[in-house]
């Protein structure tokens, strides 16, 4: 860590251990069922020891939140990674957070890679397709190239409005193993290759930006397979009339991560609620009730049911090991040096006539 980066580490670092009763905290996060849930294990219990209040604010991806900027933001690593290198985050002070539940330091307690300059992961998710059962009687689709079959599995498709996950599911899709999609996408013939795999798909689009539209595309009928987030379409699914089933074949996983803007307002009493949250207790707690993997051994050790349902969460997380056999994990490295190039290509391609192709919604 250079010298600079520890004094403003040393800076969030020095917050008391109580927060001021007329404080309030605001975070940015991603609404619906997942807030929800957080709302319950993290943003009340937090309220109660501490006597902060916290606000949220609507967020879905991008570091556009930075330009007016709350005081946390729950931001996937790859876009976090990036924003960092921009000075647009704090640098965090690891060695200051709690002991695992089991006594495990935090440097060991925590999944590799989880620990960033300026984030730190508390969950792992993944980005999958689910498919409305309704539209499928018979066959059902059950592969990430099923997306692509509109001859077999015919129907609108949602797929969300940016690169990231479309493009490799793209490349996997036309047969390119999972180790070497990053590597082609690093070159012109890659990007034309998903590009030209997304054209065949392209009249059948519908494009999605909030985190609750895919379920809401797919019990309406409006689409008969949706991109979307794992525990999304659990939540969904806990609903016995719920039409959704997930395919994990093709799961992209990422790590979802807590940041501090680098002109939050409450820098000091932002971090005291990441060394809150990312506790053990609460992460279990998340994982029991949405089903995204836990960030740290010690949480994902106790992870056992659903609290109102009784189901065992354990198969619905995207790091079991049936689940995440041909899962792909995003190269946030990637992303982070490439981000900007690649949005400009998606973006052009979304604006470009596809002769007989009709313009994606």
């Amino acid at each position: 860590m250079r010298p600079r980066d520890g004094l403003l580490a040393l800076a969030v670092l020095t917050s008391p251990l109580t927060a001021v009763a007329a404080d309030t905290l605001t975070v940015a996060t991603w609404g619906g069922a997942y807030e929800a849930v957080q709302r319950q294990v993290l943003f009340d219990p937090f309220e109660a020891d501490t006597g902060v209040s916290i606000e949220t604010v609507p967020y879905s991806g991008g570091s556009e939140i930075l330009d007016d900027p709350p005081d946390v933001v729950d931001m996937a690593m790859s876009e976090a990674i990036a924003a960092c290198r921009m000075q647009r985050l704090r640098p965090l002070a690891h060695g200051t957070l709690p002991d695992g539940i089991d006594g495990t330091p935090a440097s060991d307690d925590f999944i590799g890679g989880a620990m960033q300059r300026c984030a730190l992961t508390h969950t792992i998710y993944a980005t999958v397709i689910a498919y409305d059962i309704r539209a499928y009687p018979g066959r059902r689709p059950s592969r990430i190239a099923d997306l692509f079959d509109l001859e077999n599995f015919p129907g609108a498709r949602a797929l969300r409005r940016t690169p990231s996950d479309n493009l490799e599911w793209a490349l996997m899709s036309s047969g390119v193993p999972r180790r070497e999609i990053y590597s082609l996408l690093s070159t012109a013939r890659g990007l034309d290759l998903a590009f030209s795999r997304l054209d065949e798909i392209r009249h059948a689009l519908v494009w999605w930006d909030k985190g609750e539209e895919p379920v809401e595309l797919l019990e309406s009928g409006t689409v008969a397979m949706a991109s979307g987030y794992n525990g999304r379409f659990f939540s969904a699914r806990l609903d016995d009339d719920s039409p959704i089933e997930i395919i994990w074949d093709g799961q992209i996983q990422e790590y979802q991560t807590w940041v501090i803007p680098a002109h939050a307002a409450r820098p000091n009493l932002a971090w005291q609620f990441i060394r809150h949250a990312t506790r053990s207790r609460p992460l279990a707690e998340l994982a029991e009730r949405i089903a995204y993997g836990p960030a740290r051994r010690s949480a994902a050790e106790r992870v056992l049911r659903h609290p109102d349902r009784g189901i065992d969460m354990r198969p619905h997380i995207p790091t079991h090991p049936y689940n995440s056999a041909n899962a792909i994990s995003k190269d946030v490295t990637w992303y982070a040096n490439t981000l900007d190039r690649i949005r400009d290509r998606f973006e052009r391609w979304l604006e470009a006539e596809s002769g007989s192709s009709a313009t994606a919604r």
